[in-house]
């Protein structure tokens, strides 16, 4: 998709000709309308992976649960989770084509307010499906830790959990916000604040960009 959009961009020359530029937004917003099937596929079978490792995740604290606690697990609301993370990333996915023409669009702006040279200007736009590919990597990496955190604190709080251990991958590529967080426990209902570099967010394990940390359940008696 990075590629395609790429190749559109490449297609134009805005910067001699900038009254192409609301052409190319048009074939890049039906470009983004026409990627809906295919985004909804992806994120239908992203979504099933991360739904079944969690069910194994669950499947095994299970065996240190009552019979009754099992019965509810299995009832969790899962589905309307699935639903909005659903909704929620098949938009951000075909919002990248938008997004790169949107950029585009700036950079014209900018090099004619500027006067910066037209090879500078169209160096930068060229360079619009690389931004896109990682814009798109940024999205997969959140989406698949945020999917996968949603659909634990659905089942937890299905069967009573009130609280977690926030828990991290353990490496040195921890963000140190994030290891000042490892083993606090946090309540569902109440995002913690953490240090963003600076920025204080309220945010649950695994909900914000290229965390790869998660949430352990604390399962009540």
């Amino acid at each position: 998709m990075a590629r395609e959009v790429g190749r559109l961009i490449g297609s134009f020359d805005v910067v001699s000709n900038p009254e192409t530029v609301p052409t190319l937004r048009t074939m890049l917003a039906k470009y983004a309308e026409a990627l809906q099937p295919w985004a909804t596929s992806v994120v239908s079978r992203m979504l099933a992976e991360v739904n079944q490792r969690d069910e194994r995740m669950w499947a095994t604290q299970a065996q240190e649960m009552g019979i009754a606690l099992r019965k509810e697990l299995h009832n969790a609301p899962t589905g309307q989770v699935m639903r909005q993370l659903m909704a929620e990333q098949v938009q951000l996915i075909t919002s990248l084509p938008t997004e790169a023409a949107q950029r585009v669009h700036d950079l014209v702006i900018k090099g004619m307010e500027d006067s910066a040279r037209a090879d500078e200007v169209a160096r930068e736009i060229l360079r619009s499906g690389e931004v896109t590919e990682s814009r798109a990597k940024l999205i997969a990496r959140t989406e698949v830790a945020r999917s996968a955190s949603a659909l634990t604190q659905a089942r937890a709080q299905h069967i009573g959990s009130t609280q977690y251990i926030w828990r991290t991958s353990g490496d040195s590529d921890v963000r140190p916000g994030h290891r000042a967080m490892n083993g606090k426990v946090c309540e569902w209902a109440n995002p913690p604040a953490v240090d963003e570099n600076g920025r204080v967010m309220h945010h649950h394990p695994g909900a914000i960009w290229n965390c790869r940390c998660y949430p352990e359940p604390i399962i009540p008696e």
